[in-house]
C-alpha cells in the first residue's frame, strides 16, 4: 500500500507532536485537562494541515479513552445516531471514561446533523472533539458551540516546519533509503503556507521519483521540479491569510486598485467565497463603521448575492463591493468602543444592575421596588429622559468616541440634541 508520508509520520505519542505549543506546550491551554485526564468538548479550530485530527487521536491516547470517528462528508444523522449509541454503550465502566466522538471538517454538518450531536454531549455520554477549518461561530449551531471549548490552531512556523522535515529524513524508513541534503529549504517551507500535510507529501514527491540516492534540496531544485511536476508554487511566499490581510489593509487603506488586486489574486487561487464574503463583513464594520453605515448593508448583501449567483459573475459582485467599501470614509470608533466596553464588563461584572432598570416580572419584585423610578423616554422632550442607565460606580464611562467623518458628526450632533448636549464628547 502506498501511503503518503504525511500519513507514515502521523506522531503516535504527544511527544512526538510538533507546534501548537499554546496549546500542549508547559503552560499551554490543554495541559490541565492532559494532566489531570478530564478532556472537555472542544472544537478545534486551524488551518488545513495544523494537526487538528492528529490532536484528536493523541488526546484519545494519553486519556486513555476510546475514540469514534465520523467524517462530516459521508456521515448523515443515521450514522451519528448509530455511532453515538455505540459510544454510548462503551462508556460509563470508570469514572471520567466516556468515549471521544472525533467529527472532521464538522462545519460541513447540517443544523439536524449537529442536533443530533446535543443529547449526547450534554448527558456526557460522548465528549465530543470537532475539527473545522471554518469560523466556529459561523459554521457550528450555537447550542453545540455553548458545550464546547474553542481552541486554536496556528500555521506552522518555519522552525516547526524544518523540525518535520529533519525528523522524516531520521525516522521513515522509506526516506532513509536515499541520502538527502537539506541545503536550502526556504522555497519548499514557503510553498506549503504552514500546512505540515502538504510540506511532508511535497517533500516525498521531490525526493523519492528521484533515481539518484543522493538528493540536494536546493531552492533552484525545488523550484524546477515544481514547474516539471506542474506544482503551483506561490512565488511571492505570500499565504491563504496573509493575502486576506493585505486586501483588508488595502480597504482600510482606501485603495481600491490594491483591495482589486488582493480580490482578484483570492479568485484567482481558489479562494471560498464565503471566506471572502465574512472578511468584507468584518471589514465594513471595524474599519468603515459609522462614518458610512451602508457598507455594512453592502457588504451583507453582497455575501447573500454571490451565493446566488455563484462564478464567474460573483467576482463582479465582489468587485462593486470591494470599490465601495474602499473608497468609503473610514472609521473605527465602533470597534474601539466595543472593545472598551467588553473590557469595562468583565473588570466590573459584580456590579448590580439599578433597580429602576430591573423587570418587575411579578409582585414580589414589583413590591421590592424594581422598575418604579424609571421614565419612559417616548413621553420625554426629545424623545429621550436622560436618565442614568448604568451603575452608579459607572455613570461617567464613555466607551463610544465619533471620528471626524462628516456622517459620523451629523449623526453624533443629532443624538446629543436628544441629551440638551449632556453627553460627553
Amino acid at each position: 500500500m502506498n501511503i503518503p508520508l504525511a500519513e507514515r509520520m502521523r506522531p503516535v505519542k504527544l511527544a512526538d507532536y510538533i507546534g501548537q505549543k499554546h496549546l500542549i506546550g508547559p503552560s499551554g491551554a490543554l495541559r490541565p485537562q492532559l494532566d489531570s485526564g478530564l478532556i472537555t468538548s472542544m472544537i478545534l479550530w486551524g488551518p488545513p494541515g495544523t494537526g487538528k485530527t492528529t490532536l484528536a487521536g493523541l488526546l484519545a491516547k494519553e486519556t486513555k479513552r476510546e475514540i469514534f470517528n465520523i467524517s462530516a462528508i459521508d456521515s448523515g444523522v443515521a450514522k451519528v445516531r448509530e455511532v453515538i449509541q455505540r459510544a454510548k454503550d462503551a462508556s460509563g465502566m470508570f469514572a471520567h471514561s466516556n468515549p471521544i466522538l472525533f467529527i472532521d471538517e464538522i462545519h460541513r454538518f447540517s443544523k439536524s446533523q449537529q442536533d443530533a450531536l446535543l443529547g449526547a454531549v450534554e448527558k456526557g455520554w460522548v465528549t465530543l472533539i470537532g475539527a473545522t477549518t471554518e469560523q466556529p461561530s459561523f459554521e457550528v449551531i450555537p447550542a453545540l458551540l455553548s458545550r464546547c471549548q474553542v481552541y486554536t490552531l496556528n500555521a506552522l512556523n518555519q522552525d516547526d516546519l524544518l523540525q518535520l522535515l529533519n525528523r522524516a529524513l531520521i525516522v521513515d524508513p522509506e526516506l532513509k533509503r536515499k541520502t538527502v541534503h537539506l541545503s536550502e529549504t526556504k522555497v519548499l517551507i514557503q510553498s506549503c503556507g504552514g500546512d505540515a500535510r502538504k510540506l511532508l507529501n511535497t517533500f516525498e514527491l521531490l525526493v523519492m521519483p528521484n533515481a539518484n540516492k543522493e538528493v540536494e534540496i536546493t531552492d533552484t531544485y525545488v523550484k524546477a521540479q515544481f514547474d516539471q511536476l506542474g506544482v503551483r508554487y506561490d512565488k511571492s511566499g505570500d499565504q491563504h491569510y496573509d493575502i486576506a490581510s493585505a486586501m483588508i489593509k488595502s480597504i482600510r487603506g482606501s485603495d481600491p486598485n490594491a483591495a482589486l488586486y488582493w480580490l482578484s489574486r483570492m479568485l484567482i487561487g481558489g479562494e471560498s467565497l464565503s471566506f471572502i464574503a465574512r472578511r468584507l463583513i468584518i471589514s465594513a464594520s471595524e474599519d468603515i463603521g459609522l462614518a458610512n453605515p451602508t457598507a455594512l448593508i453592502m457588504a451583507q448583501s453582497t455575501a447573500g448575492a454571490i451565493q446566488t449567483v455563484g462564478l464567474p459573475e460573483a467576482r463582479i459582485i465582489l468587485g462593486q463591493c470591494i470599490l465601495y467599501l474602499a473608497m468609503s470614509p473610514k472609521s473605527n470608533s465602533a470597534y474601539k468602543a466595543i472593545n472598551q466596553a467588553m473590557h469595562c464588563a468583565k473588570e466590573t461584572a459584580h456590579l448590580p444592575v439599578p433597580i429602576h432598570l430591573r423587570n418587575p416580572a411579578n409582585k414580589i419584585t414589583q413590591d421590592l421596588g424594581y422598575g418604579a423610578d424609571y421614565q419612559y423616554d417616548h413621553d420625554a422632550p426629545n424623545g429621550c429622559a436622560q436618565q442614568n442607565f448604568l451603575p452608579k460606580e459607572l455613570t461617567q464611562a464613555n466607551f463610544y468616541k465619533p471620528s471626524a467623518r462628516a456622517k459620523e458628526q451629523q449623526s453624533f450632533a443629532e443624538f446629543q440634541k436628544m441629551w440638551s448636549g449632556k453627553y460627553p464628547n
